[in-house]
């Protein structure tokens, strides 16, 4: 029956991809990337542009510029000492330019506003003050080398014996050396014959030494190239983390138990595409850690490629008898791997095409694969329509393992969880949707209108503050069940906008009609217990309003974003008798971001942040609706620690 079922899901998905690409012309702009399908929290993206010029105002060509913030960038300056981003998250960016022969320019953070494009001059001053050298190269230490004196004339060719008295070497390479910047390896001696320019008479001791010890020179001199002339930038978190569900419990001894730190580094790859890796290790009860890697090509290109791959691993070594039972040799992993390019058919016309594979160990079924294609046209400037077809496949408990990088928070696996029916395998989510999507830029707003249709089979439902029979309470572990198949169809509108000079925000209104149709099994019985919200019988309008607030306060150095989400159909424990159950619920994510200027060097900038939410899922671009509606009783998380940026 289940078969059945995704294949006629999966003809109607087919179907309507047709329908949308044969009636609908789709839709459009270079460079524009896939917007999430509830945009919960969505703010238009911005550009930088600026120029590089020396210390005499002339351009500066083939300059690396880097830009770290929400979403690291690169680019390299033109002809005329031009560079632009595009598609960056509004916010905070540390900018900087790095060219060989030039001397780093002082980092300076410009401000990147929705919608809008933000401007930057960048000015580097040449390391000897005159005409930058014509190569670098390493030598007792990492430095450039001057330029080479003038070729000798005739009348010079020969010099006189009495300038090689001491016999000195007077060659070219022997005066590079000597004139060369010198490093912690200043008081190095050269060995005899490391200065004569003819090879023919090669020093002493066997031939394979001699090939080694030149092999290892040029390994030396690639890597002291690699790092000296590679613009790499960075972050480093250095973060505690803790859960709670009462004042009490925010302020107790063992809350903040658990430290996270994370590490990103990124650099560009030519002049139009950037690779990032990225780390994160956490200790406490549960040990966990990620390690990621992606490249992306940059506009303006007709291709324009994300690729990327994570790992992440979860070991529990606790005593909570609900986790041992479903882990049952300490551990559980997950992979995954995803390729998506951006082609630009036509100036007006871009398809998005790609596909994530990703495999957990504690399923069954531990392969999941989830397609997705996009289409987008432009007919007229500031105005565009597209269509999205997708289907998502979602692991129970998937995002302790493979979470999204929101803000700037990437966090390892910090929380445990087990199936609602002991011994019940777990079940992965699959979801198969389609959507029809207009927006218009008017002045600095963007006005947005969505239709989409979806089916649902195996929606997933998690509980929180479950007290189960012999089981100890704990508010960082929760249960997952299946809930039965979802059939849904929904309209939206929204807005984009910047209020202030200082405020720039989203808010979006959605309707859908929805129907969950109960599984016939064990889960229905355990649902009606612990969670009778959870079964929703027969059909069902949904109101949901989602916003966000961002703002930047220059006097202090501070910047907060709120983002706000409200809905009638959110489930929740139950009640005692008499008490009737809101009519709205919310969910919340509070950001509190502090520059610390006082303990600023170099081009490097530090920051504190204090985050608190209790939204459990992080937003997908095809995400089920129910999704964040059937999370139960979601604790709320803090968040606290360092940020360096360099």
């Amino acid at each position: 029956m289940r078969k059945a079922t995704r294949m006629t899901a999966s003809a109607v998905v087919g179907g309507l991809g047709l329908l949308c690409v044969s009636v609908m012309p789709v839709a459009a702009q270079s460079g524009v990337e896939l917007r999430p399908v509830t945009h919960i929290a969505s703010v238009a993206s911005g550009s930088i542009q600026g120029v590089v010029q020396d210390e005499h105002g002339a351009p500066v060509a083939g300059a690396a510029v880097s830009a770290l913030g929400a979403t690291p960038a690169f680019a390299v300056s033109d002809r005329v000492g031009r560079f632009e981003m595009r598609t960056l998250s509004p916010g905070p960016y540390l900018v900087r330019a790095h060219l060989s022969g030039f001397v780093a320019s002082r980092g300076q953070v410009v401000d990147v506003r929705p919608s809008a494009r933000a401007s930057s001059a960048i000015a580097l001053r040449h390391a000897s003050g005159g005409s930058p050298p014509p190569y670098p190269v390493m030598a007792a230490g990492f430095g450039e080398v001057p330029e080479a004196p003038p070729a000798p004339t005739d009348a010079a060719a020969s010099p006189s014996p009495a300038a090689n008295a001491g016999g000195d070497n007077h060659g070219d390479i022997a005066w590079r050396l000597r004139h060369a910047r010198r490093g912690v390896l200043k008081d190095a001696t050269l060995p005899p014959g490391v200065l004569d320019d003819d090879p023919a008479d090669p020093p002493s001791g066997s031939g394979a030494a001699t090939i080694f010890g030149r092999a290892s020179e040029s390994s030396a001199r690639l890597a002291a190239d690699f790092f000296a002339g590679t613009p790499f930038s960075g972050q480093v978190n250095l973060l505690t983390t803790g859960t709670f569900d009462s004042p009490q419990q925010l302020f107790s001894g063992d809350n903040f138990s658990r430290s996270t730190t994370y590490l990103a580094l990124g650099a560009p790859v030519g002049e139009h595409a950037d690779w990032t890796a990225r780390a994160a290790l956490s200790q406490g009860d549960l040990s966990s850690w990620m390690v990621a890697g992606e490249y992306t090509t940059r506009a303006p290109a007709r291709h324009r490629y994300d690729i990327g791959l994570s790992y992440s691993t979860q070991r529990y070594e606790g005593g909570n008898f609900a986790t041992l039972h479903d882990v049952t040799d300490g551990s559980r992993n997950a992979g995954a791997i995803y390729a998506f390019d951006t082609f630009s058919v036509a100036p007006s016309l871009t398809l998005t095409y790609g596909t994530r594979y990703a495999r957990y160990d504690y399923l069954d079924g531990s392969s999941l694969v989830s397609p997705r294609v996009a289409l987008t046209i432009s007919p007229a400037n500031h105005f565009r329509v597209s269509t999205m077809l997708s289907s998502r496949a979602t692991a129970p408990g998937a995002e302790e393992f493979m979470p999204r990088i929101e803000n700037g928070i990437w966090l390892p696996p910090q929380r445990t969880f087990s199936s609602l029916v002991a011994g019940q395998p777990f079940e992965a989510e699959r979801t198969a949707h389609a959507e029809v999507e207009m927006e218009r830029d008017i002045a600095s707003a963007t006005v947005t209108m969505r239709a989409f249709r979806q089916h649902v089979d195996d929606q997933l439902a998690t509980l929180f503050g479950i007290n189960m029979t012999g089981m100890p309470p704990a508010i960082g572990h929760y249960y997952l069940t299946n809930v039965g198949a979802v059939d849904a169809s929904g309209i939206s509108a929204g807005v984009r906008a910047a209020l202030a000079n200082r405020v720039h925000g989203s808010v979006e209104y959605t309707l859908t009609q929805a129907r969950l149709t109960a599984p016939d099994n064990d889960n229905l019985a355990y649902l009606l217990v612990f969670a009778p919200s959870a079964v929703r019988p027969g059909a069902e309008r949904i109101h949901d309003v989602a916003t966000t607030i961002e703002t930047d306060v220059p006097e202090t150095s501070t910047r907060v974003i709120v983002l706000y989400r409200m809905s009638n159909a959110f489930a929740h424990a139950p009640l005692p008798t008499g008490v009737q159950a809101p009519s709205i619920d919310t969910r919340f994510d509070v950001q509190v971001r502090q520059s610390l200027p006082f303990m600023d060097f170099s081009s490097a900038k530090w920051e504190m942040l204090v985050a608190v939410r209790n939204f459990f899922r992080e937003t997908a671009a095809d995400q089920s609706v129910y999704d964040e509606l059937l999370v139960v009783r979601p604790p709320k998380r803090i968040v606290g620690g360092l940020t360096l940026k360099f």
